[in-house]
């Protein structure tokens, strides 16, 4: 465990994931700020509990909501100097409220040296940007001060300091160690990779599996199916992989296989929930409006199917997925589809 005792982190966003993290955080730092623009869930953090994303758990003490910029400030007055930022953004807000709500203030920090670590996943679908694309475009000349973190990490268990082992990537060897340090806990540990294509891409990539393997099981597929997605998710997510310069042996990792594995045969997974309610008929729209909760592989499809389309990928569980979420398709007819090609041309999908 970490025995350096920071002095304070800023997340912002306080999603699921984000909330998550600022426990982590609060181990190692004197305070935690969450930078939150909802008057609604700054009065929940108040209160020491975040039940619109995570209900029923109570929050570390030292976790302090910031509903503006100049509150952050205020709360950082007497010493207690920034040494972290955490962007818990989700995927389709990413440019938006970086550029706009958080740019000036996010720069002062750049320019001070602060390292960022962003938790973002998925793939921008008008722009095919990752995240990494996304944040260095706007904040150029400081791409050594982020980093990137992926893996397999369901926040409820991150909260319950079940052992948590993710990726952190970046392009500078002293930033990645940095943040490591400042994230790593008896629980929760970070490993440092330069590959921030290969994580990014498995984070991303892994939530339009999830909703494949959730589809599957409201079906009435089972361990046998799930198994065969399981390795041809790899294989797809390898093609990709391979256009976008990653590493294949990230999607190996704990970023790929790890995170893969997780939300496929999880129970936890938003995206592979969303993927059994489509398989009772339900429509996209209609479940994405009945939750708050963001289910990063809806958008992800899209995206993916536009990379696939624009460097000719071979991805036909993708491009399954992406038919049934946009073109209406009938997933029982798109599964069987896929089955009977894998057959006809045998090979798996």
């Amino acid at each position: 465990m970490n025995t350096k005792q920071y002095n304070t982190a800023v997340v912002l966003a306080a999603g699921t994931f984000g909330s998550s993290m600022a426990s982590v955080l609060s181990n190692n730092f004197k305070q935690v700020i969450v930078k939150v623009r909802s008057p609604e869930l700054y009065q929940t953090l108040q209160k020491g509990a975040n039940p619109l994303y995570l209900p029923g758990i109570k929050l570390p003490q030292n976790i302090t909501p910031a509903i503006s910029w100049e509150e952050v400030s205020d709360l950082t007055q007497s010493n207690a100097h920034v040494e972290l930022i955490v962007n818990g953004l989700p995927s389709h807000a990413l440019s938006l409220f970086a550029e706009k709500y958080h740019y000036h203030h996010i720069l002062s920090y750049l320019e001070r040296g602060i390292p960022i670590v962003s938790l973002t996943k998925g793939i921008n679908q008008h722009n095919l940007k990752l995240p990494d694309d996304i944040l260095f475009d706007l904040f150029r000349n400081y791409e050594d001060l982020f980093t990137f973190l992926s893996g397999p990490s369901y926040a409820e268990e991150i909260i319950e300091e079940q052992i948590t082992l993710v990726s952190l990537a970046g392009k500078s060897r002293n930033t990645i160690i940095n943040v490591a340090n400042m994230l790593n806990t008896n629980y929760f540990r970070a490993f440092p990779t330069y590959d921030i294509k290969g994580v990014l891409l498995g984070g991303a990539l892994k939530n339009v599996l999830a909703i494949a393997a959730g589809i599957l099981e409201g079906l009435g597929y089972n361990h046998n199916t799930r198994a065969a997605l399981i390795t041809a998710g790899i294989s797809d997510m390898l093609r990709f992989g391979q256009v976008l310069n990653a590493r294949p042996e990230t999607f190996y990792g704990l970023s790929g296989m790890g995170d893969l594995i997780l939300t496929t045969t999880g129970t936890l997974s938003r995206n592979k929930w969303f993927g059994k309610e489509l398989a009772k008929g339900r429509s996209p729209e209609e479940i994405l409006s009945s939750q708050r909760t963001v289910v990063e592989g809806h958008q992800t499809s899209k995206a993916a199917e536009k990379l696939a389309q624009k460097y000719n990928i071979k991805c036909r569980i993708f491009n399954g997925v992406y038919r049934i979420l946009y073109e209406n398709k009938n997933p029982h007819s798109v599964i069987e589809e896929l089955l009977s090609y894998s057959a006809k041309v045998h090979t798996l999908f």
